[in-house]
């Protein structure tokens, strides 16, 4: 059976039957039929009830083989004893797809695990496609068709609109959708997750992207179970223009818990997830409101990628909340042409015309000042934003009509732009200017973090196909975790260099590679049982003499005994010292949910307490390794600041674009790399690895 289209027909359905349906309309397996009844669903409903002839005025079936089509769909609303057996008769008929309301599976633990395990099985047999169980469904209001037992199909002020929403959790995607309904906001699709054991987040978000009727996704995530399904639909919806919202909780050590227990699926690492939904070009909300505000304004279709904030207010303390919350959200704001402010103050001496431009009082003597006043800030300003503060001014049975106009006029006449108010006033009111095109906030600051949005969408649909990946043939590791040397070794195969160094067994050896390498030189303790050197002084800096090295040699063997005498010893890295370099980190950590993970930042013993670094999915090119080093805090140190010497960034972003092809040549073998430090040379001396530790997970095959 082929799975688009099964998939196709989950959510759009001609025919559907009901497995466990009851004449009761508030029971579980009643409310479908009668949501459907409701909302006009035009295809045919087959009820089945081995104890009734009818069931809600529909003819009802005694079994699914007795049923006299097959079905696009079949809802199962039976306890989860007889869900197996259930979907093995639902396969046999051909039925293409099932929703499945039970509980009692994976997320109980135990022999739930295994009977979810036995019903995919059984269902895949067939070609099968399963949503949930434990999944509050899904409804699509553009057909009228409701598999969910859900309350809030029986809203009666749900529309048909373009938001899909696609929630992990039934009871919160049910709270989110009610909140979206109320902020007037017109639906397509609501699918309830569930489980997935068969029917994953990534398939259900690209059945969106694929959806005619959808434009926006509202996405709640408490863990993701197909990494790479998920970046595949989150790609195709960039593609596609289709900007997605998504909620991810569990950034907690509590909540991460919570969720894993909710949903049997893996937290993952949250600053991970960041750093994959923003290369993706996804907005992460934390709160609801936060979700329905960027979702809301995302409606418009407006995406500014090139985004700068225009304001026109009455009021003065609410042109500078505005300000300071453009500042926090990365809004630029700059300031009207001086021609243009001259031509204001002409207009309305006691205005501010700078930006934002404040009319003050005056604006409800004369509300069509609006109207030139915007014209100059869309043209001579440029701005590709404007937010728009009346608060109760804007409403009154004086005013609304006037300013209403006006505005309209100017979106009509510059559609490209994104037009926001703050208003206060009567519901009627303030759908009368959102029936207008405009967007409507009661907070300032929230209006301005939904245009900061929008404009992080525009810069996602605009970017340009960045240069690929180095590429690597197939990388054999070793049986066991290396040592320093052997890792250096295997990361000089793919142009990662370090200093010059040398693995000595002997003293004398010692001796001979510091005469070759240079004084000072540094004395590591070589083992590839002792990881994390420094933690056993297992490293000796600024040896400057043979002397120093006999000694240190000495010392160096005396403290690895002591500290971990089961290791094994190999002997002792002389590595030539490396100075006037800024240290950095570099490293990648295979994340159970997304591959190999590189992160990078400034380095030295306090990495894991200040911090700052950044993550990115394997592999890239050196533009996003770039992108990645001057995006931290410290790139400051890189770039010069303070008379220093500026780093060799490009060779920086060189070595890290490499060790990101490395790690997916590598293969899932590959735990973790940890390169710290990386010396970063003045521009034009290289980047140079010091030290690299590199661990092989022994367990996968």
């Amino acid at each position: 059976m082929n799975t688009t289209a099964s998939l196709e027909r989950l959510l759009n359905p001609r025919s559907v039957a009901i497995i466990g349906a009851s004449d009761d309309p508030a029971r579980i397996g009643g409310r479908p039929i009668a949501s459907m009844r409701r909302l006009g669903y035009a295809g045919r409903i087959l009820p089945v009830n081995p104890n009734r002839r009818e069931v809600q005025g529909l003819q009802a079936w005694p079994s699914v083989d007795a049923l006299p089509e097959v079905p696009d769909v079949a809802i199962v609303a039976v306890p989860s004893s007889q869900v197996l057996d259930v979907v093995k008769a639902l396969g046999e008929r051909g039925v293409p797809g099932a929703i499945l309301f039970s509980a009692g599976f994976a997320e109980v633990g135990g022999a739930g695990v295994a009977l979810q395990a036995e019903l995919v099985a059984t269902a895949r047999r067939t070609g099968m496609r399963l949503l949930g169980p434990n999944s509050l469904g899904l409804v699509n209001l553009h057909t009228g068709f409701v598999g969910s037992f859900s309350s809030l199909a029986g809203i009666d002020n749900v529309s048909a609109g373009r938001v899909g929403v696609v929630s992990q959790s039934g009871a919160y995607g049910s709270h989110l959708v009610s909140t979206l309904v109320d902020s007037d906001v017109g639906l397509s699709n609501i699918v309830m997750t569930g489980n997935e054991a068969d029917l994953t987040l990534g398939e259900i978000v690209r059945l969106m992207v694929d959806d005619p009727n959808t434009d926006v996704i509202a996405l709640y995530s408490e863990g993701i179970n197909d990494g790479d399904r998920l970046v595949e639909a989150l790609k195709a919806a960039r593609a596609a223009r289709k900007p997605v919202v998504m909620m991810k909780v569990g950034r907690s050590e509590v909540g991460g818990a919570a969720a894993q227990s909710h949903t049997a699926s893996i937290a993952g690492n949250d600053a991970v997830v960041d750093a994959v939904l923003e290369e993706l070009g996804v907005v992460r909300a934390y709160t609801t409101e936060a979700m329905v505000d960027v979702v809301r304004l995302a409606t418009r279709g407006v995406f500014p990628a090139d985004n700068t904030l225009g304001v026109i207010t009455v009021s003065g303390g609410a042109g500078v909340i505005v300000s300071d919350a453009a500042e926090e959200y990365g809004v630029p704001m700059p300031e009207m042409p001086t021609s243009a402010q001259a031509r204001m103050l002409k207009m309305l001496p006691i205005c501010a015309p700078r930006n934002p431009v404040d009319t003050t009082a005056q604006f409800i003597n004369d509300p069509t000042l609006v109207k030139p006043f915007m014209e100059m800030m869309l043209t001579e300003g440029g701005y590709r934003s404007v937010l728009g503060f009346f608060s109760y001014a804007g409403t009154t049975a004086e005013v609304a009509p006037v300013l209403r106009e006006q505005l309209a006029a100017m979106r009509a006449a510059y559609p490209d732009r994104l037009y926001v108010l703050v208003l206060r006033g009567p519901r009627e009111v303030i759908r009368s200017y959102e029936a207008e095109g405009f967007s409507v906030f009661e907070d300032p600051s929230r209006a301005v973090a939904a245009i900061a949005a929008m404009g992080r969408f525009g810069r996602a649909f605009a970017m340009l196909p960045l240069a690929g990946a180095p590429q690597f043939g197939a990388v054999t590791l070793p049986a066991q975790t290396p040592s320093e040397a052997q890792s250096k070794a295997l990361l000089a195969e793919a142009g990662i260099p370090s200093a010059p160094e040398r693995a000595c067994s002997s003293v004398e050896t010692a001796v001979l590679a510091a005469r070759g390498i240079g004084y000072p030189v540094v004395l590591k303790i070589l083992s590839p049982d002792i990881l994390h050197k420094s933690e056993i002084g297992g490293v000796l800096l600024d040896v400057r003499d043979e002397t120093a090295v006999r000694s240190g040699f000495a010392t160096l063997m005396e403290r690895a005994g002591k500290a971990a005498p089961d290791a094994r010893i190999e002997g002792v890295l002389v590595a030539r010292q490396l100075s006037g370099g800024v240290e950095c980190i570099m490293g990648i950590n295979r994340d159970p949910v997304f591959g190999p993970i590189a992160m990078f930042g400034l380095g030295g013993v306090f990495v894991e307490v200040l911090k700052d670094v950044v993550f990115h999915r394997c592999p890239f090119g050196e533009d996003v390794a770039q992108t990645m080093i001057r995006s931290i805090k410290g790139a400051p140190l890189l770039l010069g600041a303070r008379g220093r010497p500026v780093a060799d960034i490009p060779a920086l972003a060189r070595t890290l674009s490499r060790l990101s092809a490395f790690a997916v040549a590598a293969g899932h073998r590959l735990q973790s790399i940890d390169l710290n430090p990386v010396f970063a040379m003045p521009l034009g001396e290289g980047a140079y690895a010091a030290d690299a530790v590199i661990e092989i997970n022994a367990d996968a095959v």
